[in-house]
């Protein structure tokens, strides 16, 4: 059974780094595009960041979080990132690692992946 496990949440102030990390168990990631969403309070969960298969250089982020947002993976350790910076209040959110399961559809679009993790709180004060 597929496990992903998210880590690397917390509180913090405006301007403040954090790196989330998502851990793969069950199987290899390397062979499926990744995907960071996050799901604030009242909110629909939306879609942040999108890395590639092991080996091809592809990211995509939102508007949102572009040029402060860094996706990333390590193979050999079966997990993804999030390195996130200049973090701003408007960041607060469940955030969540997914594995895309087809690309049929958009890779912003959650019916595209079929498992998650059970999200890490971020949680940014101005």
């Amino acid at each position: 059974q597929v496990q992903l496990v998210e880590s690397g949440g917390g509180l913090v102030q405006a301007g403040a780094s954090l790196k989330l990390s998502c851990v793969v168990s069950g199987g290899t990631s390397s062979t499926y595009q990744m995907g960071w969403f996050r799901q604030a309070p009242g909110k629909e969960r939306e879609f942040v960041s999108l890395i590639g298969r092991s080996g091809a250089a592809v990211t995509y982020y939102a508007d949102s979080v572009k040029g402060r947002f860094t996706i990333s993976r390590d193979s050999a350790k079966n997990t993804v990132y999030l390195q996130m910076n200049s973090l701003k209040p408007e960041d607060t959110a469940v955030y969540y690692c997914a594995r895309q399961a087809s690309s049929v559809l958009a890779y912003s679009n959650r019916r595209s992946y079929d498992y998650w993790g059970q999200g890490t709180q971020v949680t940014v004060s101005a």
